[in-house]
């Protein structure tokens, strides 16, 4: 697919190699904005517009990186710049309000779910600044190399790596205890 991506694609072509992409990286890319804003339904509408960025920008892909990394990468932007806009601080505080007026129902499910090891660790991760959270999920869930997490961050390999051991420790406390 990724010699596919050039200048002068009818808009069927385009149409096709983004339901490609959608098959392919989906449902990797909704667990990533996922793990930025920590709400399903916004992370599914985020990565709507998502797909929307990459159909607009399919002409600018000029492989010097993996198509992946390229996904990876406009994911990351769009998913920062949200958490940066207005209407993320919105939500952030009606979901606050909103908090105690769960039902029942909706309470006994969290209860079970978070007693599961694995669940208690997503929590956490999901709990780490978001300069933590992304080094962890890319390195352990996503099992990206030093060097890729550079590419997609921006980071330097060192920063990473430091990044990636306070995370851990971050991790450790949290979780003393409770696994």
């Amino acid at each position: 697919m990724e010699n596919l991506i050039a200048e002068g694609f009818s808009v069927h072509e385009k149409e096709e190699i983004l339901n490609e992409m959608m098959d392919q990286y989906g449902q990797e890319l909704l667990q990533l904005v996922y793990s930025y804003v920590k709400n399903y339904a916004i992370a599914e509408e985020l990565t709507q517009e998502v797909f929307v960025k990459i159909y607009e920008r399919l002409h600018t892909f000029k492989q010097q990186s993996s198509l992946r990394t390229w996904l990876w990468r406009i994911t990351i932007n769009h998913c920062k710049d949200y958490l940066k806009s207005w209407n993320y601080r919105k939500v952030l505080i009606s979901d606050k309000l909103a908090g105690e007026s769960k039902t029942r129902k909706e309470a006994v499910e969290k209860e079970v779910i978070q007693k599961s090891e694995e669940e208690l660790l997503s929590k956490a991760v999901l709990n780490l600044p978001v300069k933590y959270r992304e080094v962890i999920y890319f390195h352990f869930f996503e099992e990206f190399s030093i060097r890729e997490i550079e590419t997609l961050t921006g980071v330097n390999q060192n920063t990473v790596k430091t990044r990636i051991k306070r995370a851990k420790d971050l991790l450790k406390k949290e979780l003393e205890g409770k696994l």
